[in-house]
């Protein structure tokens, strides 16, 4: 199992320490880098600033949202940063939700978020490859375009420039089990946004039988610490946003995915003391066992005996959410 840096998606504003992070995580041997985008900071930009102060470690995105780009534009990107890390870059893609994508994109949400992820994944592989223009009479994505309302003078065409490598990875992010079993037959990897190596029943049927070679690499919020509960905190304040504020009361795919985990109660409780703007009631509503089961929280002894927990399954890249130096060093010394 190898170990990445997730350094997400900014805040009020830049970090001066993502750079140094990525630094510091290539020297003690990372294989990867990760940023992320929800409705702020944008996943390229940061990634090509630390592609141009590192040299060896995978720059990946984490998730670049499909919505805010098309897919050639997104093949682009991706080519683009390849050449220029010198072929470092995966790139991963995810659908998001209704709420960001209609509400922030101003996109209808697909009515077949499978296809359209389908499409999506199709079209940038065409661009990749560059084997000829491209072309796909898709629902969601149509190359050319011959829509009723365009004119009808669109002409198929490839890249000008040559991609570095046709076989760039590509990765989904997903959670339904639908999406998921999808995303093992047409990526080269998953992106899961909470993994419990105590629970594989949740996704087993989904990812049964994967090839040779697949990357299934989620994120975990790791910190050294000798108070359990006090470590938890981020975690929790992470989760009871994510369940009760990224999605509608309607819909919500992170709150669905922590039901089927087994914690359907606690999901729409917390889902209702968030919307109900009672957010530090949803963070303490979260429970201590459902974060402690998705992260990498305490003394470095229970941290090394819960790493093994993770080596045991599926997982082959375990991307660490940590800000924190001492605790990148742990896990890479436990993890050598």
């Amino acid at each position: 199992m190898r170990l990445g840096l997730a350094l997400g998606y900014w805040g009020r504003g830049p970090s001066a320490d993502h750079v140094p992070l990525a630094q510091e995580a290539e020297r003690l041997g990372y294989h990867s880098v990760w940023t992320a985008e929800s409705w702020g900071s944008d996943a390229f930009t940061p990634l090509t600033w630390i592609a141009a102060h590192t040299s060896r470690i995978r720059l990946g995105t984490a998730v670049a949202q499909m919505a805010a780009r098309s897919p050639t534009t997104t093949a682009m990107h991706a080519l683009t940063l390849d050449h220029l890390s010198g072929g470092r870059m995966m790139l991963g893609l995810g659908l998001s939700g209704p709420q960001v994508v209609e509400g922030w994109y101003g996109r209808p949400f697909p009515k077949s978020p499978l296809t359209a992820t389908r499409e999506y994944v199709d079209v940038v592989r065409q661009v990749l490859r560059r084997e000829g223009p491209v072309e796909l009479d898709g629902r969601f994505h149509a190359h050319p375009y011959r829509g009723p309302d365009g004119t009808g003078l669109g002409k198929a065409l490839k890249p000008i420039t040559h991609p570095l490598r046709a076989g760039l990875p590509v990765l989904l992010g997903a959670e339904g089990p639908k999406n998921v079993a999808q995303t093992a037959r047409i990526a080269d990897g998953w992106l899961p946004l909470y993994w419990a190596p105590t629970r594989p029943q949740a996704y087993e049927a989904s990812l049964d039988g994967l090839r040779d070679g697949f990357l299934v690499a989620p994120m975990a919020r790791a910190h050294v610490c000798d108070d359990l509960a006090e470590g938890l905190l981020p975690v929790k304040a992470m989760l009871g946003f994510y369940i009760g504020g990224m999605g509608h009361a309607a819909r919500n795919f992170h709150a669905d995915l922590m039901a089927r985990m087994g914690y359907e109660e606690e999901a729409r409780r917390i889902q209702r003391l968030f919307l109900e703007g009672r957010r530090e009631e949803a963070v303490m509503a979260v429970p201590d066992a459902f974060a402690d089961e998705i992260s990498l929280v305490g003394p470095r002894e229970r941290i090394a005996e819960r790493l093994e927990l993770w080596r045991k399954g599926p997982v082959t890249d375990l991307l660490v959410l940590s800000p924190d130096r001492h605790t990148l060093r742990v896990l890479a010394d436990l993890n050598a």
